[in-house]
C-alpha cells in the first residue's frame, strides 16, 4: 500500500506545519506493518526550511511544486497538480490537515477525482475489510459527539481524509529514512491563477494550549464569563492558561480560541484541570490524553469523572477560592 500525505508549510516560520509531522508519523505506523511506502506533496513557493523532519518520521519521498506565483493559497492549482500526482502515484490513501487550507484543498481534490472524504478524524488505522482486502477506518466523532462513527470507502480509491491537528500524537522514536526530495518541473494552467488578493493577513495566536504544561478549563457549569475570572486566577497561579469547553464558548463565557475538544483544539498537559464540565465525548476527544486530570464538578455522576484521575465533587466557586488560599500558602 502507498499513503500519500498533503504537505503544508507554517507561514509564521517557514517550517513545516505541526499537523503534517503527525500524519506523516501516522501514515508511516499504518505503512510500515505492510511494507508500505508513505509519500508527501508539497505545492506552494518554497520548500519549508525543516523539510528533512518528515524523513525522521518515515516519510519515503517528498514532490514538491515550487513557484512564486504560489505564494498566497492556489485553490484550483493545487487541485489540478495535486490530482496529477495523485494519478502518477496511485496511492490508496490520501491525508490532509484540517485546516483552513486543507479544508479547501481535499475536497475539490476528492470531487476531482470521484472518491470519498471523511473530515476531521480522530483516529486512522487499515484493516482488512469483508472481500475488499485492506482498507482504511476513518474514525471520527458524529452527532454532535455523542457517538465515534467509524467510515470506510468499500470500493473507490484513493480513500481520503482530513485530520485536525494534536490528535496524533508524535512517537518518542524517529527513523533514518534518507532525504528525498524530487522536485517537479511541470506547468500549470495560467487561468487557474487568481491574482485579486487584496491582502493576507497573518492573525496573532494569543493562545497555545498545545504548548501549556498546565491547562484549567471551564464548561458551561462556570456559570457566566466573570466567574472564569476564577479559572484566569487558577491558572496564573499555577504557570498555566486557561482553556474552555465548547459549551462555555458558545455561552460566551470565553474565547474561541479557548476551546478543547474535537471542534477546538486537541491538548496533552502534564496536568488538566476541568471545572464545571460535565465530559461529553466531543470534549474528552479534545484532552482525555493528558497526564494527570482533575475534575470539579457539582454532579457525582458527570462523565467527567470516568477518565479523571482525581475527581472533587463540589462548587468550583469554593473549590477553587480553597485551592488558591493552599497555593498562596506554599509561596
Amino acid at each position: 500500500m502507498k499513503t500519500l500525505v498533503y504537505i503544508e508549510k507554517d507561514p509564521t516560520n517557514n517550517k513545516v506545519r505541526e499537523v503534517s509531522v503527525e500524519l506523516t508519523a501516522k501514515a508511516y505506523s499504518m505503512m510500515e506493518p505492510l511494507d508500505g511506502e508513505v509519500i508527501g506533496a508539497f505545492i506552494g513557493y518554497g520548500l519549508p526550511e525543516n523539510s528533512d523532519v518528515l524523513f525522521k518520521y518515515g516519510m519515503d519521498e517528498l514532490i514538491n511544486l515550487t513557484d512564486e506565483r504560489l505564494e498566497n493559497l492556489q485553490s484550483m492549482v493545487v487541485k489540478e497538480v495535486l490530482s496529477e500526482i495523485i494519478k502518477e502515484e496511485e496511492p490508496d490513501i490520501v491525508l490532509f490537515g484540517a485546516t483552513h487550507n486543507g479544508r479547501d484543498i481535499a475536497p475539490l481534490v476528492a470531487s476531482n477525482l470521484k472518491t470519498g472524504l471523511t473530515a476531521d478524524c480522530t483516529q486512522l488505522k487499515v484493516d482488512d475489510y469483508k472481500d475488499k482486502g485492506k482498507r482504511l477506518f476513518q474514525i471520527r466523532p458524529a452527532f454532535g459527539g455523542n457517538i465515534i462513527a467509524t467510515i470506510i470507502t468499500p470500493e473507490d480509491t484513493p480513500m481520503m481524509a482530513t485530520v485536525r491537528e494534536g490528535v496524533m500524537p508524535l512517537p518518542s522514536e524517529t527513523v533514518d529514512n534518507p532525504v528525498n526530495v524530487e522536485k517537479l518541473n511541470e506547468t500549470f494552467d495560467e487561468e487557474l491563477i487568481m491574482n485579486e488578493f487584496l491582502s493576507v493577513v497573518q492573525k496573532e495566536q494569543k493562545v497555545n494550549l498545545k504548548k501549556t504544561d498546565i491547562v484549567v478549563s471551564g464548561g458551561a457549569g462556570v456559570g457566566s464569563a466573570e466567574n472564569f475570572k476564577l479559572l484566569h486566577d487558577l491558572a496564573e497561579a499555577l504557570g498555566g492558561d486557561v482553556g474552555a469547553s465548547r459549551a462555555a464558548v458558545d455561552f460566551g463565557y470565553a474565547d474561541k480560541e479557548r476551546q478543547v475538544g474535537q471542534t477546538g483544539t486537541v491538548v496533552r498537559p502534564k496536568l488538566y484541570i476541568a471545572c464545571g464540565i460535565s465530559g461529553q465525548v466531543q470534549h474528552r476527544a479534545g484532552m482525555e490524553e493528558s497526564q494527570k486530570i482533575i475534575a470539579i464538578n457539582k454532579g457525582p455522576d458527570a462523565p467527567i469523572f470516568d477518565i479523571a484521575h482525581k475527581g472533587i465533587v463540589g462548587d468550583l466557586n469554593e473549590v477553587i477560592p480553597t485551592m488558591l488560599h493552599y497555593l498562596k500558602e506554599e509561596e
